[in-house]
């Protein structure tokens, strides 16, 4: 315990470091809002960020996130404000890939999946960890990692609810490109992420907790 209180992450301001990332957030989602590819897919798509930034700046005194984690959330929604404003099958980072890799659809909406996963996992587990549920790293690391999914799995019936009601304006928001499996390859990608996150952040993300007052999962003897 005492090698992680005195990590250099133990010096690090949450509050004053979560701030600064709402200017570049801002600065992009009024630049992409600016002249969109299609407005309507614009709204949709950064919807997530419209809602999630005023709950965490309501919420940052009572319960600061981790730098590490606000910082991965301020990424997601840069990723999210991209491709709304261009819709995902049109952004320009996705023809690249495409070009690079010779494949035959924009794969940036894979990225966009895989940070559907990689972040909530994140998030899971910071709440449940200074909520000081009681458990095996295992678990927390299921739990976290079925919380994931079970976003993604949401998140596709939205799109779906959507596709619906838009009828004609829904292909850009679905982002399928024609794709049959689509809806399942994007939850894959949301598994993988929400792995990789639980896998490659697990102690950078305990030094934080620590550092924050809270207290990393209790390790199995």
């Amino acid at each position: 315990m005492t090698a992680l209180s005195s990590s250099p992450d133990a010096d690090v301001h949450p509050s004053r470091h979560n701030a600064w990332l709402l200017l570049p957030v801002g600065l992009a989602l009024l630049v992409s809002g600016w002249q969109p590819y299609d407005r309507a897919t614009w709204w949709l798509e950064v919807a997530p960020v419209l809602i999630a930034a005023p709950v965490l700046i309501a919420t940052h005194r009572r319960f600061p996130l981790t730098p590490l984690l606000a910082t991965l959330i301020a990424v997601h929604a840069l990723i999210l404000i991209y491709g709304g404003a261009y819709t995902y099958a049109r952004v320009p980072l996705g023809y690249w890939m495409q070009s690079l890799w010779d494949g035959s659809r924009n794969p940036y909406d894979r990225i966009g999946h895989l940070a559907q996963g990689f972040v909530p996992a994140l998030i899971a587990r910071e709440i449940l960890v200074r909520r000081g549920l009681q458990m095996g790293p295992w678990l927390l690391g299921f739990l976290c990692l079925c919380v994931a999914e079970a976003i993604s799995a949401w998140y596709e019936l939205i799109e779906w609810g959507a596709a619906v009601a838009l009828q004609q304006g829904a292909d850009a928001f679905l982002g399928s490109q024609g794709d049959p499996w689509d809806t399942q390859e994007d939850m894959a990608c949301a598994g993988l992420g929400a792995l990789l996150a639980l896998t490659l952040m697990r102690r950078w993300h305990d030094r934080q907790l620590t550092a924050v007052k809270g207290s990393p999962p209790r390790r199995a003897d």
